[in-house]
């Protein structure tokens, strides 16, 4: 039997944090321990916020760490036609259309709806998509496309359940509320998510579940806030007909407040806090784990 695949997948968009810490280091201890493999893959999607230096400070933190990863490292800038196929696939199956209102006429539509009810959002907080866009001929959306309106792929949710079975995983670690075991997907409560834009022709859910395939991934160890996304990926596996990894969902690391530490909330970076004189040492201990990866239970 071949040996696990683990990996660790940062979006360079921000300096890593003690929770990034923790999942490099949960995965690279987990495959040490399993004789497996780690690799590390860049997720540098969004042109417009993924910028070099954060990619350099990645390899420089992990470094520090004693993390050691398999060369080339995968980044995901440069497999953009690979990504472009598999849309392509589900396109012609008929699991794909375009929509071309702007994040602002979204807001709108979902305002004026939500003057009568609740509109629904999907496990992330965000309102499903409540446009009108599948509606539209094909002659329609090939003269807004001509006309250079920019729009999002979606996938057609409900025509794409209907291909597949029952979806389900099983989970070795614990979701949000402490969900294990075998765990029914739930992609219905994504509504018909977004799959590509007309500038990026990938998401991290298509890419995420093409990359894993590709590079032989066999153990998925993430944070609880991507446990819900699993339902998405599950659904993807199956339209495209590649292999399901093995989920183990973690703790993440809160501030002092009880919020998961964030790029977007300045949370201190690594980089810093190796200037204050904090050790590799001190942040196994921080994140709470053993300073021997050949010990680490993978707590989660």
């Amino acid at each position: 039997m071949p040996p696990p695949v683990f990996r660790f997948a940062p979006s360079p968009n921000g300096y890593l944090h003690l929770g990034h810490a923790y999942s490099a280091l949960l995965n690279f201890d987990l495959a040490r321990r399993a004789g497996g493999r780690f690799l590390l893959r860049i997720e540098d999607i969004d042109a417009t916020r993924c910028r070099p230096e954060f990619e350099a400070a990645i390899y420089e933190d992990l470094a520090w760490l004693g993390i050691s990863w398999e060369s080339p490292v995968r980044r995901q800038s440069e497999h953009f036609a690979r990504y472009r196929e598999a849309v392509e696939r589900l396109a012609g199956l008929g699991l794909i259309y375009p929509s071309f209102e702007s994040r602002a006429e979204i807001a709108r539509l979902v305002a004026q709806r939500e003057a009568d009810a609740p509109w629904p959002r999907d496990p992330d907080g965000a309102p499903l998509y409540p446009g009108a866009a599948k509606s539209l001929s094909p002659d329609q959306r090939r003269q807004l496309i001509a006309q250079g309106t920019p729009y999002a792929l979606r996938l057609d949710m409900q025509a794409a359940l209907a291909r597949v079975q029952e979806l389900a995983w099983h989970e070795k670690g614990a979701g949000p509320g402490g969900e294990s075991g075998v765990v029914a997907a739930q992609p219905k409560a994504w509504g018909d998510v977004i799959l590509a834009r007309k500038e990026t022709p990938t998401s991290y859910h298509l890419s995420v579940v093409i990359d894993d395939a590709l590079q032989g991934v066999t153990d998925v160890v993430r944070g609880r806030d991507l446990f819900w996304s699993t339902s998405v990926h599950l659904l993807l596996q199956q339209l495209l007909g590649i292999p399901q990894p093995v989920y183990r969902h973690h703790r993440l690391i809160e501030d002092a407040s009880g919020h998961k530490l964030s790029k977007s909330t300045q949370a201190t970076a690594l980089r810093e806090l190796r200037g204050q004189g904090v050790t590799p040492a001190d942040i196994r201990s921080r994140v709470g784990l053993p300073g021997d990866a050949r010990n680490t239970t993978g707590s989660c």
